[in-house]
C-alpha cells in the first residue's frame, strides 16, 4: 500500500548568501511546496509515495517533476496544464533578521485547475493515507473545490486523512475568504490533524487558557470533542533564540492521552524551511507502524531537527539516518 499527497508543487527561489532580495543580482532555484516535502521525506524513508496535483506545462513543470522521481516519488498522477508555476521567494534570515517570504502563486496552473482535471481516484486507489493541508483552500475558491474533491474522493474510496493545518496568512489575506470556516469543514474529514492550539483556536474560535502542556491539551480535547472522526494531534512546540539557533519539542495527542518529548537545541541551522513537514513525515511514519504516541512524536522531531541541517525545501533522510538520530550528535560517522 501506499500514501497519496497532494496539493501544489512549487520552486523556490532564494538570492545566495543569506541576501536580502533588493541585494540580489542572482537566484538559486529549488524545488518544494508543503505536500511534496512530506511527499518526498515519506520516499526517503522507504515508503511507497504518489503525488496527484497539478505542474505547468513547461520546463519548468518538468523540473518540478524530475526532483519528485529523484526523491522516489511516484508522478503518474500528475497532470501538465498550460499556465505557470507557483513561486515563492526566501529571504534567509542571520541572526537577529527573521527569514521572509513572498509568494508569487496568483494563477498557476494548480491554483487554476479544474478538480475533474486531476485523477483522484486513481491516485487513491489502494491507499493507506492522503496526506493534505490548509495551503490548497487558501488559494482562493478554486483552490477550496480542489480541497474538496481530494477530500470527496478520498471519503469515497475509504482512505483516512491527514490534515495539515499550514495556515499561511499572506494567501488568506489575498481574497475574499473565509479561512475558519472552510478550514472546519476539511479538518471534520480528518484522521490526523498537524496542528496545535493556535490552529485549533483558529478553527473553533476560542481562546484557551493556561500554559504549556496544559494548555495544548485543553486545545486537543476541544477539538476532538468538535471533531469526532479526529484521532490524533501532532504538533511541534518551537522557542526562538536567533535565527540559527531553535529549541523546539514535539507532541502527539489522542483521545486517551498525550506524549510530549523533552526540548532539544537545534543550532547552526541551515535552512528551516520545511521542517513542519519533515515533522507530519515523521508521524506519518511512525502513524503506518501502528501509532505509538512516544514513537510519532519522537520521528517527527528527529526528522524536524534533521532537515535544519539541509538546505532546500526537501529532506532526503534514509531510514538509516533517522534510526541512528541523537540530539547534539555531531561527529564524523566512519
Amino acid at each position: 500500500m501506499h500514501i497519496t499527497c497532494f496539493g501544489e508543487i512549487l520552486l523556490r527561489l532564494s538570492p545566495p548568501e543569506r541576501r536580502m532580495l533588493v541585494q540580489a543580482s542572482s537566484l538559486d532555484m529549488v524545488v518544494g511546496g508543503a505536500e511534496a516535502n512530506v511527499a518526498s521525506a515519506l520516499a526517503s524513508l522507504g515508503h511507497a509515495v504518489r503525488f496527484a496535483g497539478v505542474v505547468a506545462d513547461n520546463p519548468l513543470g518538468e523540473r518540478a517533476l524530475a526532483a519528485l522521481r529523484a526523491s522516489g516519488v511516484g508522478a503518474a498522477h500528475i497532470t501538465r496544464a498550460p499556465g505557470r508555476m507557483g513561486l515563492y521567494f526566501l529571504e534567509a534570515g542571520s541572526g537577529p533578521r527573521p527569514s521572509a517570504i513572498t509568494y508569487d502563486r496568483g494563477g498557476s496552473a494548480f491554483a487554476e485547475a479544474a478538480p475533474q482535471s486531476i485523477d483522484l481516484a486513481g491516485a487513491l486507489a489502494g491507499a493507506r493515507l492522503l496526506h493534505c493541508g490548509g495551503i490548497t483552500p487558501a488559494l482562493g475558491p478554486k483552490g477550496v473545490a480542489l480541497a474538496r474533491a481530494a477530500q470527496a474522493a478520498a471519503r469515497a474510496a475509504g482512505v483516512p486523512v491527514c490534515f495539515d493545518g499550514n495556515f499561511r496568512a499572506q494567501l488568506w489575506a489575498a481574497w475574499d475568504s473565509d479561512p475558519a470556516t472552510i478550514l472546519r469543514e476539511l479538518v471534520a474529514d480528518a484522521t490526523i490533524l498537524i496542528g496545535n492550539h493556535r490552529d485549533i483556536a483558529l478553527l473553533l474560535g476560542r481562546p484557551f487558557s493556561g500554559e504549556g502542556e496544559d494548555r495544548r491539551r485543553e486545545a486537543a480535547e476541544a477539538a476532538f470533542a468538535a471533531f469526532p472522526n479526529l484521532e490524533l494531534i501532532a504538533s511541534t512546540a518551537r522557542h526562538l533564540v536567533t535565527s540559527d539557533h531553535h529549541r523546539i519539542s514535539a507532541r502527539v495527542d489522542s483521545r486517551e492521552g498525550s506524549h510530549q518529548t523533552e526540548e532539544i537545541d537545534v543550532t547552526g541551522i541551515v535552512d528551516r524551511i520545511g521542517t513542519g513537514d519533515a515533522f507530519a513525515a515523521g508521524v506519518i511514519d511512525g502513524w503506518l507502524e501502528g501509532g505509538d504516541l512516544a514513537v510519532m512524536a519522537a520521528r517527527g522531531l528527529a526528522l524536524a531537527a534533521l532537515k535544519h541541517t539541509i538546505a532546500g525545501d526537501m529532506c532526503p533522510v534514509s531510514r538509516a539516518m533517522l534510526d541512528g538520530f541523537s540530539a547534539g550528535a555531531g561527529d564524523v560517522r566512519r
